[in-house]
């Protein structure tokens, strides 16, 4: 992979490679989570997360305390559900790009 070498890969956009990396997480686990046969308590709650964070990575600044506890939530939500930790995984991956909020 190019970014594992250090190169960025060319989108021919300005667009922050972080928004896009959240934006590819959120697709995955939102499609994951749909073609997952299971039902379970929390499915909407996450659900509904995931769709806030579509939303926020579409605008192209999400907030970073939003971000995190939307990642929370869904986190908490999806559980133990071992089919979909991967993309999970991702998902926090891309939200930690964005490093701590800032305090003031």
């Amino acid at each position: 992979m190019l970014r594992s070498l250090g190169q960025k890969a060319v989108t021919g956009s300005d667009e922050d490679p972080r928004v896009t990396g959240l934006r590819t997480a959120v697709s995955r686990l939102r499609r994951e989570l749909a073609a997952h046969p299971v039902e379970f308590p929390d499915r909407a709650v996450a659900e509904d997360e995931l769709a806030t964070l579509a939303a926020m990575a579409a605008g192209g600044a999400p907030e970073i305390p939003r971000l995190r506890r939307s990642l929370l939530l869904i986190a908490g939500a999806i559980g133990s559900v071992s089919a979909l930790a991967g993309s999970l995984a991702d998902l926090r991956g891309a939200v930690e790009l964005f490093g701590q909020p800032r305090r003031g």
